[in-house]
């Protein structure tokens, strides 16, 4: 490999700009940067009053501004996609722990509708703080891979090409911090945004954010993972976009009063120093400590969600993440995040892959990747989690689709419908970990029977059925996809209101935006639809606040005041109110303005319902998006059925007043998949009715007068969609 040196003399710059950097006032930079690859040209735009009023920031300006860039026939690899970057009002805080979020919106590659993403890192806060709260990408470079740069010190921005650095994210990271840092001290003033050669050959790519970690002197990466963003970063010729910035401090987002920060910052720091270790162990492990939890509540995703524990999890297990991760690291992925969750595994030995042999820094795992590369695969093995982790992110892959795809795989290969000749060779069975590794390299470097693994379960089980003669509804009943995206790590057979969390989601199954299954199925409080609904009404609109600021949600309900549960029952205490008044705590010290729940909750619905207005205008966004596969609603094997007869039985008695005696397996499976898909219908119903949709799942026009945001064009595509009254 060429030194770092040699790479940047390869360079050449094909557009320089500059700007007048900073200007951030009460937690808003006001300005947007616009970057076309097309033409190689920058422009800089206010952020207008009426998208600053409606759209609060972050998601909610990049939602607003990718429909303004788009029209109803974009296609994702279009010129005109964006792919927007935006920070939030409480970007950047270094008070409060979570405060780094950088938030994305594009034209997903897998659903054809717009998807959202967060990511730690240092990016968004080092964006904002160089002068602008998003940054729009649109056009398509068409001299090779190049990269963006803005620093925001100098005030100047480059479009160079960047001929000589290898794409994949575990060494590009760290040359680019070491390129465009002034000396060794400065790397930590660098965050770059980049993907890998497995975007490029799939549809599930994802894009990597970095950050310096001072301990370990190196990179450590984040991501925006789901609905495949690094595809069309890739796509776009981009190799990696590097932000500079140096001189952080606490009052850069020049707030209107520091006090009310400081009250909230020292309230949920002594919390997570004094509670942690009793708690959830984030510190300690970070989100891996879920494992056995779910397991002992059957929940984790076992061989392709079939059943939901198993006796081998102890194998991947908490306690041995405790053990593998480094300790006592700066394990924060913003200033002053003191949860410090990211946690990484050092010195790990590779046995596969490009860099066999190498020993390498893995970043994690989240409770996700064991879940998916570890259960839900067939897999209990930790060595081989870590090794799946670390090639995901090197190629630019989201973990989770490619570990729900893997096990979708392989139950098509036990039963029948692949073989060795269709594979290719691969050996497809639950819990070989050899040819899962094998399929992985297929994907990211786009060979074999890798091609067609990387489209995604959506398009595998049209290809399946047209190929191969396989039955498209016993494929539709067992690949966990919905709206196109994979599902993530959880077992909802028992939990109806976490499969209207998945199904009703606007971007597709993924957990950040309601995950119910606790409250529901394991402590029985939501019984009736109403409940449900509720839930499903304030918890994403809830979720979605962080993303309108930049915030992570971890600090919000993985950590508790000590006396949560006494001052407050059922789904009350699971709101954490205490942590709900530290966010008007910030929001009004930043911003100068009083919040309190209701403004919250209109802050978010508005850009909650122009998302899914967003996603019928690319013709999707109606009921019938909505659907789920069987396998989230009940058991679509005898054999599932039967591990679990004492419960689908009792169920039968229970709830359908019908007696299982003499009846076949099969039978009792219709009857109680008649029931499961008639009360998903029903949730439906009462879900749409407290959003203030139609039947149809269409926000209304009168809901959307009500929220300010009946534009000409939004009113026009209500008018133009047959929904119902």
């Amino acid at each position: 490999m060429k030194t770092v040196e040699e790479m940047r003399r390869a360079h050449k710059v094909l557009v320089a700009w500059s700007f007048t950097p900073g200007g951030v006032e009460r937690g808003y930079a006001g300005r947007r940067l616009i970057v076309d690859l097309t033409t190689n040209t920058f422009e800089e735009r206010p952020i207008e009053p009426m998208v600053k009023e409606k759209f609060t920031g972050g998601r909610g300006y990049g939602m607003y501004y990718l429909w303004q860039a788009v029209t109803p026939a974009t296609h994702w690899n279009d010129p005109e996609n964006e792919i927007v970057f935006c920070a939030g009002p409480l970007t950047g805080l270094t008070q409060y722990p979570g405060s780094g979020k950088m938030h994305s919106v594009t034209l997903s590659p897998e659903t054809g509708a717009p998807v959202d993403n967060n990511g730690g890192g240092f990016f968004a806060p080092f964006l904002k703080f160089s002068g602008f709260d998003v940054l729009e990408v649109r056009g398509k470079e068409a001299t090779g891979d190049v990269l963006i740069t803005i620093d925001g010190d100098t005030g100047t921005a480059t479009i160079e090409t960047a001929p000589e650095e290898p794409v994949n994210s575990y060494e590009l990271p760290e040359l680019l911090h070491a390129m465009y840092a002034r000396d060794e001290t400065d790397r930590k003033n660098v965050s770059v945004a980049t993907s890998g050669e497995g975007a490029e050959h799939s549809l599930f790519g994802l894009i990597n954010l970095s950050y310096w970690d001072p301990k370990r002197k190196r990179t450590r990466i984040k991501q925006l993972a789901r609905g495949g963003p690094g595809t069309v970063f890739r796509d776009k010729g981009i190799k990696a976009i590097v932000v500079h910035f140096s001189g952080t401090s606490p009052t850069l987002n020049k707030p209107a009063d520091l006090e009310p920060i400081k009250l909230a910052g020292s309230r949920i720091n002594k919390e997570i120093l004094t509670l942690d270790h009793t708690h959830n162990r984030m510190r300690e492990i970070g989100t891996g400590n879920m494992v056995e939890v779910l397991d002992s509540v059957d929940v984790l995703p076992v061989k392709n969600y079939r059943f939901g524990s198993d006796p081998r999890t102890k194998n991947i297990a908490s306690d041995v993440w405790l053990h593998r991760m480094s300790q006592n690291m700066p394990d924060g992925c913003w200033l002053g995040c003191t949860l410090s969750c990211a946690h990484g595994v050092d010195d790990f030995e590779l046995t596969t892959g490009p860099l066999k042999g190498q020993k390498v820094l893995v970043d994690g795992p989240e409770y996700e990747t064991i879940g998916g590369l570890g259960s839900n695969v067939g897999s209990f093995d930790a060595d081989f989690v870590l090794e799946g982790n670390f090639y995901c992110d090197y190629y630019g892959l989201d973990s989770i689709a490619f570990a729900t795809s893997t096990a979708f795989l392989m139950e098509c290969y036990e039963a029948g419908i692949l073989n060795n000749e269709r594979t290719g060779g691969l050996d497809l069975h639950f819990g070989n970990t050899a040819d899962a590794l094998e399929l992985l390299h297929q994907i990211g470097q786009g060979r074999g029977f890798g091609k067609a693994a990387g489209l995604g379960i959506r398009r595998l089980k049209k290809l399946f059925a047209d190929e191969y003669g396989a039955d498209p509804a016993f494929l539709q009943d067992i690949g966990m996809e919905a709206k196109g995206m994979e599902y993530s790590e959880y077992m909802t057979k028992e939990s109806l209101a976490q499969q209207g969390g998945y199904g009703l989601a606007s971007k597709g199954p993924q957990h950040d935006e309601a995950w119910l299954i606790f409250m529901d199925q394991v402590k029985g409080q939501l019984p009736t639809f109403a409940d449900k609904a509720e839930s499903l009404y304030y918890f994403p609109l809830f979720r979605t606040w962080f993303s309108l600021m930049g915030l992570c949600k971890l600090p919000w309900n993985d950590t508790e005041p000590a006396d949560n549960h006494d001052r407050y029952k059922g789904i009350e205490a699971a709101k954490v109110p205490e942590h709900v008044e530290n966010y008007h705590l910030l929001y009004r010290g930043v911003t100068g303005n009083s919040i309190d729940d209701d403004i919250m909750l209109a802050q978010s619905k508005r850009v909650y319902d122009f998302q899914r207005l967003f996603n019928l205008r690319m013709g999707f966004g109606t009921r019938k998006d909505d659907v789920i596969p069987y396998r989230s609603m009940g058991p679509v094997t005898a054999k599932e059925y039967e591990s679990r007869t004492e419960r689908y039985d009792g169920q039968l008695r229970d709830l359908l007043k019908v007696d299982p005696t003499g009846k076949s397996t099969q039978e009792k499976m219709a009857l109680l998949r008649a029931y499961r898909e008639d009360q998903y219908c029903k949730l439906q119903d009462a879900a749409y009715a407290r959003r203030g949709w139609d039947s149809d799942g269409v926000p209304t026009l009168e809901t959307v007068q009500a929220e300010g945001i009946d534009f000409p064009e939004v009113v026009d595509l209500i008018k133009r969609h047959a929904h119902k009254a």
